[in-house]
């Protein structure tokens, strides 16, 4: 398992396993795509914020486009949001830390 800073790289091979077994809010993005440079600050402080609670994968689309298509992700940013391995939410763009956070919380009750 490869690691940037607070967020977790997942790909094909390793998605399964991290996502069944964790509280994970999973970021399909692309190296090329602007908002998703703007919401990966407001990611890293939403791990900051949830570590050890919940961890924050990164799928790039271009590297991945299996994952892509398995969840339907047809727009970059997206985020969906999974707790043991079952989709719970899907968020859509730039969306502020407190949403993130708010749905996070209410979704998998862990505050």
């Amino acid at each position: 398992m490869t690691d940037t800073s607070k967020q977790v790289i997942l790909n094909y091979q390793n998605f399964d396993k991290i996502v069944s077994n964790n509280f994970i809010l999973v970021d399909f993005w692309a190296k090329w795509c602007v908002p998703c440079k703007i919401l990966d600050p407001i990611l890293e402080e939403v791990a900051e914020e949830l570590k050890g609670k919940v961890l924050i994968g990164k799928v790039n689309v271009d590297d991945n486009r299996v994952l892509s298509a398995k969840f339907g992700v047809a727009n970059i940013p997206t985020m969906l949001l999974f707790k043991n391995g079952e989709k719970v939410h899907q968020f859509y763009g730039v969306q502020p830390k407190e949403i993130f956070l708010n749905t996070i919380n209410k979704k998998l009750k862990i505050k």
